[in-house]
């Protein structure tokens, strides 16, 4: 039994119905925790990340209704925000399990010890991990200190948990070089999957970065070449 939870309940900024790419091979639902402890300048969901534009939660018997009346949906994806951040996670994904779908979970690896419950109790079925870039250049990324030895020990956790997993980076000029991949692929040798995610700039926590251009094919490809020679698989998303 997972250990009761000390807060009010789980903060929801936001479900989508429907993703075709969000769980890898299942059709799915997406729900957005709100509240982030990054400020990472790309950012697409500022209105979940940022306290001034958070709306008001939706509550979970609304999550619960929908989801035990979808039969097309194979799985639910929890992403933020930083789901991690909730007191709560642990038992609403206990809740989840009883809606009979796959579970996945996007977190920045900054809480392994909500991570290790998490994967203990076999709450999820899928982790997405982010590695933002080389650790010592994470604030550059985040905007915040970042204690990275917890990204570390979440990795860690991660690569022995039998659990399915993916590790992602959002490219974006300026903040990810060939150094930092090759510094990065030390770090996740052997993982059996990375992905490289193209920054499109439409919505950012940093304004400034909306006139930052996506990066183009041929720089994505040339990461995913480097980044093959430390892990199993490489994909560009």
């Amino acid at each position: 039994m997972v250990p009761d939870s000390l807060s009010d309940g789980m903060k929801i900024g936001g479900l989508q119905r429907t993703s075709l790419n969000e769980y890898p091979g299942k059709i799915c639902a997406i729900i957005f925790t709100q509240g982030c402890n990054f400020r990472c300048h790309y950012c697409h969901n500022p209105e979940l990340v940022l306290p001034e534009l958070f709306a008001r939660p939706i509550p979970e018997e609304e999550i619960f209704a929908f989801l035990k009346n979808r039969p097309l949906l194979e799985g639910v994806t929890i992403t933020g925000g930083e789901p991690c951040l909730q007191n709560d996670l642990p038992a609403f994904l206990q809740q989840l399990r009883s809606c009979r779908l796959a579970i996945k979970l996007n977190t920045n690896g900054s809480f392994p010890r909500v991570l290790e419950t998490i994967l203990a109790y076999r709450l999820v079925d899928y982790v997405s991990l982010d590695i933002k870039t080389s650790f010592p250049r994470y604030q550059e990324v985040t905007s915040v200190p970042v204690d990275t030895e917890t990204i570390r020990d979440s990795l860690k956790l991660l690569l022995h948990s039998g659990i399915e997993y993916d590790l992602r980076t959002t490219v974006v000029r300026g903040l990810l070089n060939e150094d930092d991949l090759h510094t990065i692929g030390q770090l996740v040798q052997g993982a059996s999957k990375y992905i490289f995610q193209q920054f499109l700039p439409s919505k950012t926590v940093n304004p400034e970065f909306l006139r930052r251009e996506a990066p183009a094919e041929v720089e994505l490809e040339k990461f995913q070449r480097i980044m093959a020679q430390y892990v199993e698989k490489c994909e560009i998303y």
